[in-house]
């Protein structure tokens, strides 16, 4: 057999590579040359065909960032500045160039689903370089600092849509047209959380694309949740106007001039605006300045007055763009108890201080605490944050609050989250006895049909509520001949109205007869001096019935216990039967 004259099959995959990368490399220099001679830019088309057919993510990979570098060196050049294009062939090849760059930014939105991470993390990059690249372009030929909206808008369609690779084998599973975790948290790393401009248009395009639908029904589910993937892990907000000073685009980071009054310049969007002499209802909602903040009235520009480069450096309207973001999605996850548990966990930390009207989510988080339980809780604890921090007049709270005392959380897994919540609820040394009566009472009862771990919670609960409020002491130094009279009527909705400050807490004073001795002790505390300082609730909240076990199977004797009875000889024979003598079970399973 001759033998071959072709090189070996791996030698071969080679030369094709090469030979496939010396192509590529051609067409960039072809383009580059075009450029600077002013030739024909149509070897971009062949790339984009390249890129759109490749299969191989590492030639694919070489393939983007020779775009890349094509599409950025066509973003300096003048032949996509407007005021230079004065003939109407240039301004068709302006237009051709944009409808490419476009393609390629299409094709790069549609990879942040791949499933290779090499190529969605490629994709993120090089979409975020070029918009710097191509808003310097625009700012340049207008002599206004911009961001190139079109292409930023894209990329947040991108984030948050989460359209099909273009690629053959996208991920195809249920989490499809989810963002990729790792592909979210680069964004927020480096971008989100690092530079003011690139969160602030974030706030505004995704606002933006969440009300460009009719209705609630018709959001694709994907965009809600990805959204709040977004929101809930963004750590960095502004608080003062001195930390405006990271800007992506390096021309919006410039000063803007001090024309508060002035009409918006071309190409900016206004908010809308609202005229001064009609009666807006929505001032009620307004915080009074505090007098450190005050300043007269002529010095304050309204945020519709202000261009969109004054407003990235306004404190004002990042708080006003991240406010409209939070209100525009929350009733689209009202009815996803999932989500709305993820948006209440973070509501009352990291969304509230930064909101311009705080109060406005009073309607939201007042319809999530029907969802009862853990989300129930989580609900009243941001409306608490709203009455405490925020003077919001909720007359209804504790009402609501007081709902939640079933027999049912008391044998719940949130029932320590509930302890630890109703502790901070009842703080207030101003709040009437009647509540906090109507409270531990209806707790004493709940004890009645509760766990030993839910006991030993309440107990201390109920002792540190005594301590804080001396007017309670009646409840438990209150002696009745009859018993079965007890005043507090336990259907009774409203704390004010249950007459518990005139019954008493006989249920506590039962469990000093519990037969677990760590829930009888603890109950003797009732029947002495209260010199005992309060207890920190910390320490009994996440007890179980293993605890419990644990701690009674590891308890030391410090001696013996006394034996009462002598042990019987023949309580086991270890002798065979006599004669007449009737054998039990015992002796017939085992033998001593």
């Amino acid at each position: 057999m001759s033998p071959s004259s072709l090189p070996p099959q791996k030698k071969r995959k080679l030369a094709s590579g090469d030979s496939k990368v010396k192509e590529l490399e051609g067409i960039e220099a072809n383009i580059n040359k075009s450029l600077a001679e002013g030739g024909s830019l149509n070897c971009l088309v062949d790339l984009l065909d390249i890129a759109r057919s490749s299969s191989d993510p590492a030639f694919l990979h070489k393939v983007l960032y020779s775009l890349y570098r094509s599409c950025v060196s066509i973003a300096a050049s003048p032949k996509i500045n407007l005021s230079k294009c004065q003939t109407e062939e240039s301004k068709v090849v302006r237009t051709w160039l944009l409808e490419r760059i476009g393609e390629f930014t299409d094709l790069l939105c549609g990879l942040m689903t791949d499933e290779e991470k090499a190529l969605r993390t490629a994709a993120l990059q090089i979409l975020m370089s070029m918009l710097k690249h191509l808003s310097t372009a625009f700012s340049t030929a207008s002599n206004m600092p911009q961001i190139h909206s079109i292409h930023f808008r894209k990329i947040v369609g991108a984030l948050l849509l989460c359209p099909s690779s273009s690629r053959d084998g996208p991920i195809e599973s249920e989490d499809h047209h989810k963002v990729q975790p790792d592909l979210r948290d680069t964004f927020i790393d480096t971008w989100l959380s690092s530079y003011d401009d690139v969160r602030w248009f974030f706030f505004r395009d995704a606002t933006a694309l969440l009300r460009s639908y009719k209705d609630t029904n018709s959001v694709p589910p994907q965009v809600v949740e990805n959204l709040l993937s977004f929101l809930e892990r963004l750590k960095t907000m502004p608080t003062e106007a001195a930390e405006l000073n990271a800007y992506w685009i390096i021309e919006l980071g410039t000063k803007p001039p001090k024309t508060p009054h002035g009409p918006n310049p071309p190409g900016d969007e206004p908010e809308e605006p609202t005229p001064a002499d009609q009666d807006d209802w929505r001032t009620f909602f307004d915080d009074a300045p505090s007098a450190k903040s005050a300043t007269p009235k002529s010095n304050q520009a309204r945020l519709h007055t202000l261009s969109t480069h004054q407003c990235l450096h306004s404190l004002s309207s990042h708080r006003a763009q991240f406010s409209a973001c939070w209100m525009t999605l929350l009733p689209h996850i009202a009815s996803s108890p999932s989500l709305a548990a993820r948006a209440l966990a973070v509501l009352h930390r990291g969304v509230m201080p930064h909101m311009d009207k705080p109060v406005r989510l009073m309607d939201w988080v007042g319809g999530c605490v029907d969802f009862g339980g853990s989300i129930g809780l989580l609900a009243l604890n941001a409306l608490f944050t709203l009455i405490k921090d925020y003077n919001l007049d909720f007359p209804d709270f504790y009402t609501r609050l007081y709902a939640f005392l079933t027999r049912d959380v008391m044998h719940l897994k949130y029932r320590g989250r509930f302890f630890r919540l109703t502790d901070i609820f009842l703080s207030s040394t101003h709040l009437p006895a009647a509540i906090l009566a109507s409270f531990i009472k209806r707790l004493a009862r709940l004890s009645l049909t509760a766990p030993p771990a839910a006991i030993i919670m309440i107990i201390p609960f109920v002792y540190n509520v005594l301590k804080r409020h001396p007017a309670l002491m009646v409840m438990i130094h209150r002696v009745d001949d009859e018993a079965e009279l007890d005043p507090f009527d336990e259907k009774e909705t409203s704390p004010l109205r249950t007459n518990a400050l005139e019954s008493s807490l006989w249920e506590l004073v039962s469990h000093r007869d519990h037969y677990l001795s760590s829930v009888s002790t603890l109950a003797k505390i009732f029947s002495e001096a209260f010199t005992k300082p309060s207890y920190a609730l910390e320490d009994f909240l996440d007890h179980t019935y293993a605890t419990l076990f644990e701690t009674e199977a590891k308890r030391k004797l410090k001696k013996d216990p006394a034996v009462a009875l002598e042990a019987a000889a023949n309580l086991f024979p270890t002798s065979a039967l006599g004669e007449g003598q009737t054998s039990d079970v015992v002796s017939e399973l085992w033998a001593f």
